[in-house]
């Protein structure tokens, strides 16, 4: 997979690292763990699936994590993303809208000796406020638009990491924030999520 990667362009051995030490296959189905290596995109469950390798890869090295660092991911999933970030040395605060999805993955992340990620059942628009600011914030689904409410838990210097847009495919947005409060975006190409939706199910 980590030689796949690398052929595709991507060059954040960070990263790479990271997702070497992460077994894949723990976050899949039975039924799909023999491809669990290849750069695709499987379902999880809940009308959701755990994205392919190249797209953690990006999202999570657009974020520019350093150890120690407080990052908030919305849409835990199969917990895969959250994983890769604590590998990084985040400190990480997951959340998941889905209660079935968020049971079966706070399980899994306990077993496999990642519980010291922090699972929340909630709506990720609103974001987590109680533990803002977060240095970085990482978004797993497609969103519609800016979401201002979730920016405003982002500290100075950090990004958002987002994809937006209509329809079937999403512009991968970096938004930084400035000393004024306001932010600076950045664009890295189309890609193609599940829908971030609002409240809990």
């Amino acid at each position: 997979m980590i030689d796949t990667l690398r052929r595709a362009g991507f060059k954040d051995e960070n990263v790479l690292e990271a997702m070497q030490k992460v077994p894949r296959h723990y976050f899949l189905e039975k039924a799909f763990e023999e491809w669990a290596y290849q750069n695709v995109a499987f379902p999880i469950g809940a009308a959701q699936t755990i994205s392919q390798p190249l797209t953690v890869a990006i999202q999570t090295s657009l974020l520019e994590v350093r150890p120690g660092q407080k990052v908030l991911e919305v849409g835990t999933g199969s917990g895969y993303q959250a994983c890769i970030l604590a590998t990084l040395g985040a400190k990480v605060y997951t959340i998941e809208r889905q209660s079935a999805l968020f049971g079966k993955t706070d399980t899994l992340l306990r077993e496999i000796g990642f519980g010291m990620i922090r699972t929340f059942l909630g709506d990720g628009y609103a974001g987590l406020p109680r533990f803002a600011p977060f240095d970085h914030i990482l978004v797993t689904a497609g969103a519609t638009a800016f979401p201002a409410q979730l920016a405003e838990q982002l500290a100075v210097g950090g990004h958002l990491v987002i994809p937006i847009g209509e329809g079937d495919t999403q512009m991968m947005w970096r938004y930084t924030r400035a000393t004024d409060g306001t932010f600076t975006g950045e664009q890295f190409g189309r890609f193609k999520f599940v829908p971030f939706l609002k409240g809990t199910e």
